[in-house]
């Protein structure tokens, strides 16, 4: 891709974007752009209905939606084949699933930490198999890897969610020292409130980043040319202060 062409989407044509947590929210939204700008997208979540509606919405030529839990490895695995199976290659992948669950302090004595479980399990293991699973295939195109981490992983905040995006923040630097030498770009993704149901509650009067922004900040880093690596991109509305 020239410099002339980048945040184009021109030279793209026929890559192949794999997106987990691709059902809803930040990762809908990257697969619409992803899509506009000449992708193929391969759809994971753990809500099959949810990905065959987007994927209709999409295109069908375009999409392949797989119903994966990215905390189960021979899942992810098995998604990485039938992509290829599907496009034929894998060239960048958006590990994107992720959640946050129970309490929100560890002194609170709110009853819930049994929550915590499948939350760090989905961001943290269910990132690092997403990358294991995925980066063979990028790394013979050169191509491309995301992760998503938060603000949050910026700036600690009580509670256990805060520490799983500070896990992504050092595995996407990991990883970018693992395979930069080999062409392949690693971004880690930081947004802070984005516009969902657990940002407003209590927040009545706060700004919100929109699922879309994320998205175009994305494909930002993805279409730039191959010797540009954005490595990474912190998100805040402009009257987030923390």
């Amino acid at each position: 891709m020239s410099d002339q062409t980048a945040g184009t989407g021109k030279g793209d044509e026929g890559k192949v974007l794999f997106i987990t947590g691709a059902s809803m929210g930040i990762g809908a939204a990257v697969a619409r752009r992803a899509v506009e700008a000449g992708y193929r997208v391969v759809l994971t979540a753990r809500s099959l209905e949810k990905l065959e509606a987007l994927a209709a919405e999409l295109g069908a030529d375009k999409t392949l939606a797989l119903k994966v839990d990215v905390t189960e490895w021979t899942e992810l695995e098995a998604a990485v084949a039938a992509t290829l199976a599907r496009f034929g290659r894998l060239d960048a992948a958006f590990a994107n699933a992720g959640f946050t669950a129970g309490a929100s302090r560890y002194a609170s004595g709110d009853p819930t930490p049994g929550k915590w479980k499948d939350m760090i399990l989905t961001n943290v293991l269910g990132a690092a198999l997403t990358a294991r699973a995925t980066l063979p295939e990028i790394v013979k195109a050169k191509g491309h890897f995301f992760l998503v981490g938060s603000v949050a992983g910026r700036v600690a905040n009580p509670g256990p969610y805060s520490a799983t995006k500070w896990a992504i923040s050092g595995m996407g630097d990991s990883i970018r020292k693992e395979v930069s030498g080999q062409g392949v770009r690693v971004t880690i993704i930081e947004p802070g409130r984005v516009d969902t149901e657990f940002w407003r509650n209590g927040r009545p009067d706060a700004q919100f980043l929109h699922e879309d922004d994320v998205a175009r900040a994305v494909l930002y880093a993805l279409t730039q040319p191959d010797h540009v690596a954005i490595n990474e991109l912190l998100i805040r509305p402009t009257l987030q202060e923390v």
